[in-house]
């Protein structure tokens, strides 16, 4: 049992590392791709199918698309957690339901209504208290540290996705959610201001 919890332990030091590089890379890569919002999400939803269908979850790409200027790279990442945690957190005969849209909204803090990509993710899942709707964007952050420590993981999943949002002039957040489920969205200028560190 103690070498199981070593072993564990080391794991999970080794996923934390991993994505903690992942976050300080993220500053060097290139983002200049222009990106149809629809072929990155249908590829996402091709590499998740797997995983879905081991979890009995139906996944659902709604039509729509959007061109964005970044990292294909970086924003696979970010839709792919997205979606990747609709599913580890959703019941057995749910939904994720993936929808590209276009709106004028406020893509990042402190910034002028502009055109702006939506890649909304809803779930059938457990949902998300109000009062951690924003901590879940923090490092390390887990709602429940049981149930994500089973589930595998380092805590920083959604981290890393609010952090490529940021480099892309953008922003996530959560749009809504109840006991039937959540929204959350990846926001991007259609002309992305990039972030120059």
């Amino acid at each position: 049992e103690i070498h199981e919890r070593l072993v564990g332990s080391e794991m999970c030091i080794r996923d934390r590392s991993e994505v903690l590089l992942d976050m300080t890379g993220i500053q060097s890569v290139e983002r200049s791709d222009s990106i149809s919002l629809a072929e990155l999400t249908d590829e996402v939803c091709c590499d998740l199918a797997a995983i879905a269908d081991q979890k009995k979850v139906e996944l659902i790409q709604e039509e729509g698309d959007c061109t964005v200027t970044g990292s294909y790279l970086l924003l696979y990442r970010a839709v792919y957690n997205l979606v990747e945690n609709a599913i580890k957190y959703n019941h057995s005969g749910g939904k994720v339901t993936v929808k590209i849209s276009q709106k004028k909204d406020l893509p990042a803090a402190h910034s002028k209504p502009a055109d702006c990509a939506l890649v909304e993710v809803t779930d059938t899942g457990i949902g998300i208290s109000p009062e951690y709707q924003e901590k879940i964007f923090a490092p390390f952050f887990r709602v429940d540290k049981s149930r994500s420590r089973a589930m595998g993981g380092a805590g920083l999943g959604l981290a890393l996705v609010a952090e490529i949002a940021r480099q892309h002039g953008g922003q996530v957040k959560v749009l809504a959610s109840s006991k039937k489920g959540s929204t959350i969205a990846l926001m991007l200028p259609i002309n992305s201001p990039l972030i120059e560190i």
